[in-house]
């Protein structure tokens, strides 16, 4: 940089990036020094295999880059990123050529859900209406006031949240398809579904559907984090890449240093200057089950039996409500299933621009036990083969990544874990560390900024700006926090 920076962050996430464009906006020098030999944490489009073929190698589909307040102000049309939406949000098949869909429209959804329309519209209609203050006060309330026109909608969203996904399911719906479509899309969560607060992501996620839909980023989602290096180099600053921070000592004489990493890394980073208190929480800090990843090329779309799945972007493979709670039980009882819950995206069926003419890619991951390093290949295959005779004979190539070989890829991915940490309802109240501000920390001028902050993870950018904000007021003595600046 042209001379000291006034603020560093490490880790350029999708979260470091928002806390260096809210610094950067604020007129200050910020300079992102990131360990992987480019941007985006879990927004990295990779050619994996074979020239042309582009895959996500984390984070895939984006409705809350879509709703979230951060990216509304950061505008992605003006930065050249283009949301692509399938004309089917996700879908939960079932045996016998069945599924569950949701589409775009809530209405649509409802009538195919024959005699649970009625129930479905109930539940979320009234989230649907007032669906920005709800995600406003998901994102923002940890640091903002809250929205109050909305009050109502979002003590009825954290009534029926709050309790554990069957029950949820069970009392609102009759049908098997709606009930597996609500714990689908729980299950994004990572948690035992048997577990309090698992409602609210999947009323939260199902509201989001209706509300932006579940888009992806035409190109692939390294093209949103290049756009946000963009807008902070235009500003002055600058993301140094291949740099890996070991000893915070590095920054001395730097006013404010934000950290999108692991609460674990800043004990290592921080060393002596950090109190035993802080430490003990840090290793009280859970991380939950890991992922094993599959990326595949295919010789034709997914014949998947029901014609209506061909046309998702998202697909939840685990068949009715009891199969996906026991596929998400057992990795977080430490456990390796036959018949796993396949969280899987087609991109090419939005986005045909992520591989060549004619060409398919097909990606999925599962849930393992933190640190895994089982192969869940045929496990994976077996189930998207059970509700799409002849996917195995579509694979061209395939490249898999465990539990292990994940947190190689991302450190903050402990154990596999790319949630940064369980999302349980103490871990979400007390994240990462039971403290008044929890994005500082008890070393002078050094913010968490990372997802094991409120709100927790999630391409939304309200970490990184939500820490930002915290170090804008208190290093600098920044009352009025500044708008993002528009594109150049």
């Amino acid at each position: 940089m042209n001379g000291k920076a006034d603020a560093v962050v490490v880790g350029a996430g999708p979260n470091g990036l928002a806390a260096a464009l809210r610094l950067a906006a604020a007129g200050l020098r910020v300079q992102v020094v990131e360990s992987a030999d480019k941007p985006g944490g879990g927004m990295r489009t990779e050619e994996l295999m074979r020239p042309g073929y582009r895959h996500d190698v984390c984070s895939i589909v984006q409705p809350m880059a879509a709703a979230s307040p951060f990216f509304r102000e950061f505008d992605l049309p003006s930065r050249g990123v283009r949301l692509v939406q399938p004309e089917v949000n996700f879908a939960h098949p079932l045996d016998g050529g069945r599924a569950a869909v949701q589409y775009l429209s809530l209405e649509e959804t409802a009538a195919a859900l024959g005699p649970d329309a009625a129930a479905y519209r109930r539940l979320f209609e009234p989230l649907v209406e007032h669906g920005t203050d709800v995600i406003d006060f998901f994102l923002m309330s940890a640091l903002r006031r809250p929205p109050t026109r909305s009050v109502p909608q979002i003590a009825y969203f954290g009534l029926n949240g709050l309790p554990n996904v069957r029950w949820l399911a069970h009392r609102y719906f009759e049908t098997e398809g709606a009930r597996a479509m609500l714990a689908g899309a729980a299950a994004h969560g990572m948690l035992d579904l048997s577990q309090p607060l698992t409602s609210a992501l999947g009323m939260l996620l199902t509201m989001l559907g209706h509300h932006v839909g579940w888009p992806l980023i035409e190109g692939g989602s390294q093209n949103l984090a290049d756009a946000m290096v963009t807008a902070l180099e235009q500003q002055g600053g600058e993301v140094v890449t291949g740099h890996h921070v070991t000893d915070l000592r590095e920054f001395d004489g730097v006013p404010a240093v934000l950290l999108d990493t692991a609460p674990e890394a800043f004990v290592t980073m921080a060393g002596d200057r950090l109190n035993e208190g802080y430490r003990r929480w840090v290793r009280r800090y859970k991380h939950g089950a890991g992922v094993f990843k599959v990326d595949w090329i295919l010789s034709e779309p997914v014949p998947w039996t029901n014609p209506d799945v061909r046309r998702a972007g998202t697909l939840h493979i685990a068949g009715t409500l009891e199969e996906t709670l026991a596929g998400e039980r057992a990795p977080n009882e430490n456990r390796i299933t036959d018949r796993p819950y396949v969280l899987a995206v087609q991109p090419t069926v939005p986005d045909p621009t992520r591989a060549p003419d004619g060409g398919h890619v097909f990606w999925a991951y599962v849930h393992v036990p933190h640190g895994s390093d089982v192969d869940m290949t045929a496990a994976i295959e077996d189930q998207v083969e059970r509700f799409a005779p002849g996917f195995k004979d579509t694979i061209v190539d395939r490249v898999t990544k465990n539990a292990v070989q994940m947190e190689a890829w991302n450190p903050a991915y402990i154990g596999g874990d790319i949630s940064n940490g369980q999302a349980t309802l103490r871990q979400m109240l007390f994240r990462p560390v039971p403290r008044w501000n929890t994005y500082k920390t008890p070393v002078p001028g050094v913010y968490m900024a990372s997802s094991a902050t409120p709100p927790g993870p999630a391409v939304h950018g309200a970490c990184g700006d939500n820490a930002a904000r915290v170090a804008l007021r208190e290093v600098f003595g920044v009352r009025e926090v500044p708008p993002l600046r528009p594109a150049a």
